[in-house]
């Protein structure tokens, strides 16, 4: 793909620059997906736009003048308003998003630093110790923007009866998707891009294709017995929209009939139902999140966990078995049962 030509209509500050066009394409070049070239065009465009701005060469800015973008960041009111869900940052971007704006303009830089154009990183990837510097280097100084490490939101069991309600009502093609999206805790392009040869309807199981996951690791999944009812019946149902193997999930209007199911169109879907069934936090990612909780509850080990969520690392799968609080509530109940043995030893006259 052409770089350039993919990214001067959105963000024209990009073919200014000759050095940020250079980075991007090595990043397309090395089959980075489009999605994650798109982001880090974003998030370098507006970086460059600030400097442009406030006449800042980007090649020679210091880390005082990136910290100044990353101010603005910060106070910057959302685009999508009344929409936002959870601010975490204050009065501007989620910290979440900050990191995503900062993440481009770091590689940019360390880009540079490779080609000989600069000496150190603006940016760096700090980590705050007693007597370090705000460097610039690897490994010194704190972090432009600390990190924050928030659990997952799932729902409660209230709210997921409430989300199941409403998905009652909807077309057996949305039914389906919801429940594979929590039976098999697939990822939002997961379940969008499976295709008829990825079923094994005897044996239950699913294959997720490394091309379409986050770690580029392919991985095969199974899925109830429930659910295996509601996929034969969408089968049966999809035939009268296309009889050709493929992609999975059609759409059924009228403009875009049985062509393929878009991860857009997923999302405005989800959305609505969050919306109908007064739960506005639940997602596309929801479900994951709330399957993934829910094994960590039924007490399986972290690593069965993170080869059924496809992590490639149990860092990120830690994250559910805290959720789930299932170490925290062992602990305490060993505890309390030695607690309430001692005092009934104690009550009853007995030597513990």
């Amino acid at each position: 793909m052409d770089v350039a030509v993919v990214l001067e209509d959105k963000w024209p500050v990009l073919t200014r620059h000759e050095r940020a066009l250079e980075w991007l394409r090595i990043w397309a070049d090395l089959g980075r997906a489009p999605r994650t070239i798109d982001a880090y065009g974003r998030g370098l465009a507006e970086y460059l736009e600030v400097c442009e701005r406030d006449g800042i060469e980007p090649i020679a800015a210091t880390r005082v003048q990136v910290g100044r973008f990353v101010r603005e960041l910060t106070s910057r009111p959302s685009r999508r308003g009344t929409n936002v869900l959870v601010l975490d940052s204050g009065s501007g971007l989620s910290n979440a998003t900050l990191q995503q704006r900062l993440v481009p303009v770091r590689l940019f830089y360390d880009f540079l630093v490779e080609e000989g154009l600069r000496e150190s990183n603006p940016v760096g990837r700090g980590s705050y110790a007693p007597g370090r510097r705000a460097g610039g280097g690897r490994g010194e100084g704190r972090p432009l923007v600390a990190r924050m490490v928030k659990l997952p939101w799932i729902p409660s069991e209230a709210e997921w009866r409430q989300i199941l309600e409403a998905f009652r009502e909807e077309m057996i093609r949305n039914r389906v998707m919801l429940a594979l999206a929590y039976d098999a805790a697939l990822r939002r392009e997961e379940l969008c891009s499976l295709r008829t040869d990825d079923l094994d309807p005897a044996h239950r199981m699913l294959r997720v294709r490394a091309e379409t996951t986050k770690t580029r690791r392919e991985r095969a999944v199974p899925y109830s017995a429930a659910t295996g009812e509601l996929l034969a019946e969408y089968l049966r149902h999809r035939v009268g929209l296309s009889r050709a193997r493929g992609p999975l999930f059609l759409s059924e209007s009228r403009r875009n009939r049985a062509e393929p199911l878009t991860l857009w169109s997923w999302s405005k879907v989800v959305r609505r139902i969050a919306l109908a069934a007064a739960v506005p936090r639940f997602s596309t990612h929801t479900t994951r999140h709330l399957c993934l909780t829910d094994l960590a509850r039924m007490g399986w080990e972290l690593h069965a966990i993170a080869t059924f969520a496809g992590h490639a690392s149990t860092d990120s799968t830690l994250r559910y078995i805290h959720l789930s609080g299932r170490d925290l509530s062992d602990k305490l109940n060993a505890s309390m049962t030695h607690l309430h043995a001692w005092r009934v030893a104690a009550l009853t006259g007995r030597s513990g």
